[in-house]
C-alpha cells in the first residue's frame, strides 16, 4: 500500500524527486546545529554551487545518552531551527536520522543508511571542517567513509590545509601545493585515493562565526550583529534557549 503524500518525510520525498538518468549528487552536512547560525548556511551554498550538487541535506545530531549541562538545545529545538533557516530553499532538505536513532550516533551508520535510502547509484559528498577531518582517524571506520562517500574539506580559522601532509589516512600530498589551498590561490584540490572515492579540498572563506560565541552573546543579551537568520533568532528568544538557567532550556 502506498503512503500518502502527506505522510512521507522530506527525505522520502527527495529520494524519489530525481527523475533523470544522471546519479543524485547529495551534500551531507551534519552538526549539533546549536544554533544553526549563517555560516552554516553560506558553506552551504558555496559548495553546493562550486560542486553543482543537487541537495544538500542538513543532519542534526540527537540528544546524548547523558545530558551535561544547559549548553545543547533539545533535539527537537535544534531540528525546528534548522527547518526554519533552509524553508525556501528547495535544494536544502533536513533529515531526523540521527535524532531518531537511540544511543550513540556514528557518521559510518548513518552514510549507510542514507545509501540504503537513496540507492547505490547516488553520489555522497560529506561536508566536514578542516579540524574534524584531521580527526578522523579516530572515528568508526574511517576507511569505510571513505569508499561510502566524497569527504569535501572546508577551511577553519586556524586550521592550515599544510597539516593534511601528516595525515596518516592520506597519500603523499606536495607541500607546495597545500600552501597554494591556504593562500587562496587554488581554488580546488582533488586527491585521488586508493580503492576509495576522491577527497575534495575547498578553500572558501572561513568563518570566524561560532556557535558557542554565539551562545554566549545570548546569555550575555547582547546583539546577533546578523549572523542568525531572523526566524532562528525569534526562536530562540521565544523558546529562551542558551539562558543561564538550564530549566530553561528544559535539560
Amino acid at each position: 500500500m502506498c503512503a500518502r503524500e502527506s505522510d512521507r518525510s522530506p527525505l522520502t520525498l527527495l529520494s524519489e524527486a530525481n527523475p533523470h538518468p544522471s546519479p543524485l549528487k547529495l551534500g551531507l552536512l551534519g552538526g549539533s546545529f546549536n544554533p544553526i547560525h549563517n555560516a552554516h548556511l553560506t558553506i552551504a551554498r558555496l559548495v553546493r554551487d562550486q560542486l553543482r550538487l543537487d541537495q544538500v541535506l542538513f543532519i542534526p545530531t540527537g540528544d546524548p545518552p547523558h545530558k551535561r549541562d544547559g549548553s545543547l538545545a533539545p533535539a527537537k529545538d535544534r531540528y525546528e531551527m534548522v527547518r526554519l533557516a533552509i524553508a525556501g530553499t528547495p535544494s536544502f532538505q533536513l533529515s531526523d536520522i540521527e535524532i531518531q536513532r537511540s544511543g550513540k550516533s556514528y557518521s559510518i551508520d548513518t552514510v549507510r543508511e542514507l545509501q540504503r535510502q537513496f540507492g547505490s547509484s547516488a553520489e555522497l559528498y560529506f561536508l566536514i571542517g578542516l579540524d574534524a577531518f584531521l580527526d578522523l582517524p579516530n572515528w568508526k571506520e574511517p576507511l569505510e567513509l571513505l569508499q561510502a562517500c566524497r569527504f569535501v574539506i572546508v577551511p577553519r580559522p586556524g586550521q592550515s590545509f599544510r597539516s593534511l601532509a601528516h595525515m596518516p589516512l592520506l597519500p603523499a600530498l606536495d607541500a607546495h601545493t597545500l600552501t597554494q589551498l591556504d593562500a587562496g590561490t587554488l581554488s580546488q584540490l582533488d586527491i585521488a585515493m586508493p580503492s576509495c572515492s576522491d577527497i575534495i579540498c575547498l578553500p572558501i572563506p572561513p568563518s570566524s562565526i561560532s556557535s558557542s560565541e554565539i551562545r554566549q552573546r545570548i546569555r550575555q543579551r547582547t546583539g546577533q550583529a546578523n549572523v542568525l537568520p531572523p526566524p532562528v533568532e525569534s526562536y530562540i528568544l521565544q523558546h529562551r534557549l542558551y539562558q543561564e538557567d538550564c530549566d530553561r532550556t528544559n535539560i
